[in-house]
């Protein structure tokens, strides 16, 4: 058993017999009372996001999770076919567990699906992905004086914000994390 302050921001626990992955928490400690953590839960069977508000004196199960390395091989009907890649078994994973992430998976890319107690929880994609430019507006000579920004549609239909020199079919590296351009690939 576990603790609050054992907990944080993106474990998994097993809370009220469910199995939780911590979104958001923010630890309190009130002038008066007990310490209490208002945090989002996220169910990983259902993908449904909760709003909590944990005490000092709950206690939870961390849950640890099991890494493995999978191929990412093309979505179909709100699932994404994997393969391991040390035994070539191919399985299906839902479109809830994959969340936001899913937009920057694309086919061949190696990514890790996280097990809790024998059930895929979450995905950890690569930290970057080359993307390529299918549409924005054309970057004139002599916009640089500022350094402006304009939108940008990727592959797999994602819109981002990019620098006005970048033009359509050039690579660009985009975090996945935040979402956010990074830079030109050469060509």
């Amino acid at each position: 058993m576990a603790s609050l302050s054992d907990i944080g921001k993106n474990v998994t626990i097993k809370y009220d017999g469910r199995i939780y992955k911590i979104v958001d928490y923010q630890h309190v400690k009130p002038g008066k009372g007990a310490a209490f953590a208002r945090a989002k839960l996220k169910n990983v069977e259902t993908g449904q996001i909760v709003e909590d508000t944990l005490r000092d004196n709950d206690k939870f199960d961390l849950i640890r999770l099991e890494r493995r390395k999978y191929q990412c091989l093309y979505p179909e009907n709100g699932t994404y076919w994997f393969m391991d890649v040390d035994n070539y078994e191919q399985i299906t994973v839902d479109l809830k567990v994959m969340g936001d992430k899913a937009k920057w998976l694309k086919e061949n890319m190696e990514c890790d699906l996280l097990y809790a107690e024998g059930k895929i929880v979450d995905a950890e994609l690569p930290l970057f992905v080359e993307l390529k430019v299918l549409e924005t507006a054309p970057g004139y000579k002599g916009d640089t004086a500022t350094a402006g920004t304009k939108p940008a549609i990727v592959e797999g239909g994602v819109k981002i914000t990019v620098p006005l020199f970048i033009n359509p079919g050039d690579m660009v590296r985009i975090d996945t994390r935040t979402d956010e351009y990074m830079e030109r690939i050469s060509k």
